[in-house]
């Protein structure tokens, strides 16, 4: 008898999907709060914005002061001079008390984040990039790859990569700490009681005008973070961020 070709067994060589745990409840709970009040938070802020688009530096601004910058958009107030000859439909009420329903939800949902983080070293495990992480070759490969739109290696499914934890980090225990000191020292009733937030700021105009910055980073942070999210495969890092589970694909021998 000839012998006969030997012919690869393709089914066992395919890759096959193996489920592996990603985000705990509290992490999926807590994001999906924060980020429907950041949405809540960039909407009522716009509105806000819209009745007075000029910002200041120091501890008072008004019409009559020459502004640091202005946003070349019309206002809602008629006495605000903007270069337009008409104003917006005044939403200032609703704007209002929307952004301090969002942001004090937002200040508890970081608060329940945040003992969640030192209590099962979520922050030291998943966030805190590790010394071996920031050596420089090692940055280089994980640019290139994001430079280049590489897919995520297998490794990825169950971890952040060193940029990732980078990007996190600054907006976990930066930009929204400062975003909430900033907003706080908008308070009155707040800075009645503890003014030195606002004085280290140089003044309520600083704080109002370090809130916007913040909040320009914060969007471009979200904007950079739904194109990588997509990149990275949108239906697998949805599902871990619904269901705490994501697919990772092996190799079967």
């Amino acid at each position: 008898m000839a012998d006969s070709a030997w012919v690869p067994n393709l089914a066992a060589a395919a890759p096959t999907a193996t489920v592996v745990p990603r985000h705990r409840a509290a992490v999926r709970v807590t994001h999906w709060i924060i980020a429907i009040c950041f949405l809540a938070l960039l909407v009522s802020g716009g509105e806000i914005v819209v009745s007075h688009p000029r910002f200041y530096w120091g501890e008072s601004g008004n019409v009559n002061t020459p502004p640091l910058f202005q946003l070349p958009i019309p206002a809602s107030r008629a006495i605000v001079p903007t270069g337009y000859g008409y104003v917006l439909p005044d939403q200032n009420g609703w704007s209002r008390s929307l952004h301090f329903q969002a942001a004090w939800a937002v200040v508890l949902a970081g608060l329940l984040y945040g003992v969640f983080g030192l209590w099962t070293r979520h922050f030291r495990n998943n966030l805190f990039p590790a010394g071996a992480d920031l050596r420089w070759v090692k940055l280089q490969v994980v640019i290139a790859n994001h430079v280049h739109f590489r897919p995520p290696g297998d490794d990825e499914a169950r971890s952040y990569n060193v940029l990732q934890r980078l990007a996190y980090s600054g907006v976990v225990f930066l930009l929204f700490p400062l975003m909430i000191w900033t907003g706080l020292a908008m308070s009155p009733a707040v800075v009645s009681v503890f003014p030195g937030i606002v004085t280290v700021l140089g003044g309520h105009q600083s704080a109002r005008t370090i809130h916007f910055f913040c909040t320009l980073s914060l969007v471009l942070f979200l904007l950079i973070h739904v194109v990588m999210v997509g990149l990275a495969g949108f239906r697998n890092r949805m599902r871990a961020m619904i269901t705490g589970h994501a697919e990772s694909s092996k190799e079967q021998a």
